[in-house]
């Protein structure tokens, strides 16, 4: 079984469903409100516990009744979260999600992701130690970010770096990456490249193996020295982008195993299938409905 380590965020989401998205100071009638588990780190977790991955999460909760419920939802999920620490008098993190026409915008308050500390990572360095691949992203404390870095080199276990939400990123920070898994925004943000449009030429210039999120277009990916290569979108009727990218990196720690080729092909299919769905975590599927899915769409 694949053992997978996630550091990251944990939030309650709060799900809007509109026609549109509202202009500035505009309001609108909503069709529907969900409170749903979330976060980045929790959506990578439960997406490869589905999977089919031993999955341990690494984060913070706050003291309050979100807390508890999330806490209960990833349990319920089969991840482990013995290093999921609960923090005294912190709320716990929120997403204000608008969904419309199967696209979403965001608003995040961190509260207590941003309690993760480098200690805190420290203190996992035994289930890092174990692990196949570690995943975190950038919706916790930078200095949480580096020591992961630092300890899964240590450790010698690779790690899948999400860079979102996108910033400037050292360069000794993507040395230690095993693959960057941007956006086109995001590779040029962590490259200091904004403006810049030629997503393959931007790839080439990363200090790592990159791969390239483009929506319903698939992905592109380039491991070391090679040329970006492409692997094609999966076209379903989209209903919730929420929690897309999250899916897609968590088969692609999973699936790694198989080969880069096949991994990509495998996260773009997972993806496929959560977008089709309504909610983050709600829409990711299990490794039987991927295999399903892949046999239906060549």
């Amino acid at each position: 079984m694949t053992r997978i380590v996630v550091v990251g965020s944990i939030n309650m989401d709060l799900v809007t469903l509109a026609p549109r998205f509202a202009g500035p100071g505009e309001t609108l009638t909503g069709d529907r409100f969900l409170t749903v588990p979330g976060g980045k780190g929790a959506n990578q977790a439960v997406a490869a516990s589905r999977l089919g991955a031993s999955v341990s999460m690494v984060g913070c909760i706050g003291d309050d009744a979100f807390g508890q419920q999330l806490y209960d939802g990833l349990v319920s999920e089969g991840v482990d979260v013995t290093h999921v620490r609960r923090v005294d008098g912190v709320g716990s993190g929120t997403a204000s999600i608008t969904v419309a026409g199967g696209e979403n915008s965001i608003v995040v308050v961190p509260a207590a992701n941003g309690r993760v500390t480098p200690a805190q990572v420290e203190a996992a360095r035994g289930i890092i130690r174990g692990a196949d691949a570690v995943l975190v992203q950038l919706e916790i404390p930078l200095d949480a970010v580096d020591a992961t870095l630092r300890i899964a080199q240590d450790e010698g276990v690779p790690v899948i770096l999400n860079p979102a939400p996108a910033q400037l990123l050292p360069v000794e920070w993507l040395s230690r990456v095993r693959f960057l898994t941007p956006n086109q925004h995001e590779l040029a943000t962590v490259l200091g490249a904004q403006g810049e449009s030629d997503f393959r030429e931007l790839m080439r210039r990363a200090p790592c193996p990159v791969v390239l999120t483009r929506g319903e277009d698939g992905a592109w990916f380039r491991d070391k020295d090679e040329e970006p290569r492409h692997q094609s979108g999966f076209k379903v009727d989209a209903v919730d982008s929420t929690g897309a990218g999250d899916t897609f990196n968590a088969a692609l720690a999973v699936y790694l195993a198989e080969g880069l080729d096949v991994a990509v092909r495998k996260a773009c299919a997972t993806a496929a299938i959560a977008v089709s769905r309504l909610g983050a975590q709600g829409g990711m599927p299990r490794a039987d409905e991927v295999t399903a899915f892949l046999e239906t769409h060549q």
